[in-house]
């Protein structure tokens, strides 16, 4: 096999991959509702990570994907990974 058959072999792998590992709209969700009570218990005790999520539109890029409110990005993930972004 030829050093260009296996990186090609391996970058199909890795875009399957992520393709496969692409985080869903729930998951999202209940990363962003764990960091906004990891953050701040009280915001946690009252909902806001909850509200939050609900109010969050999902958007799917195939390898990738994020959520956002009001054209205001809150969180991306990729390989089943989800990060919310800080809000300042």
């Amino acid at each position: 096999m030829t050093p260009a058959i296996k990186a090609a072999a391996m970058a199909g792998a890795i875009a399957a991959a992520a393709f496969a590992l692409n985080p869903s709209a729930e998951k999202h969700r209940n990363q962003i509702k764990a960091s906004v009570a990891e953050r701040s218990p009280l915001a946690g005790i009252l909902g806001v990570g909850a509200l939050t999520a609900f109010a969050s539109n999902y958007h799917s890029l195939g390898v990738a994907s994020y959520t956002s409110i009001q054209e205001k990005t809150v969180s991306f993930g990729f390989l089943g990974m989800v990060f919310v972004l800080d809000s300042h």
